[in-house]
């Protein structure tokens, strides 16, 4: 996953689901990035976002334990840190806010996901 554009990235990583967030957080690593995280729940997700260590980008899922995690996205975009979504979820279920920002339908794969945050950060 070398290819990927994230060495020395500072990556957070949102995922409630703990294999997921463990490999996401391994395939990060290994394409070069320095993983923030991971993290399950929302409220994890909002102290590290305001906890005034530098982000690159981010990778948040959708749904953390039955909560929305729309506010993180909020706090992300409010600082400028490009994020990618993970989602189950049809795209109906995310408001159209986020009409722009790139997502990954679960099951995702996690060469797409690297490759798709890598996208986000170059532009």
């Amino acid at each position: 996953m070398a290819d990927a554009g994230l060495e020395g990235c500072r990556i957070l990583v949102v995922e409630d689901e703990y294999f997921l967030a463990d490999e996401i957080a391994t395939d990060l690593r290994e394409a070069g990035a320095v993983v923030v995280g991971p993290v399950a729940d929302l409220d994890g997700a909002l102290a590290l976002i305001r906890g005034g260590s530098s982000l690159d980008g981010a990778i948040l899922d959708v749904n953390l334990r039955g909560e929305m995690a729309f506010a993180a996205a909020d706090l992300l975009i409010e600082r400028a840190v490009p994020f990618v979504f993970t989602t189950g979820y049809e795209n109906t279920a995310v408001p159209v806010r986020f009409d722009g920002t790139a997502r990954c339908q679960k099951p995702i794969d996690l060469r797409r996901v690297a490759r798709a945050i890598g996208r986000v950060l170059r532009h």
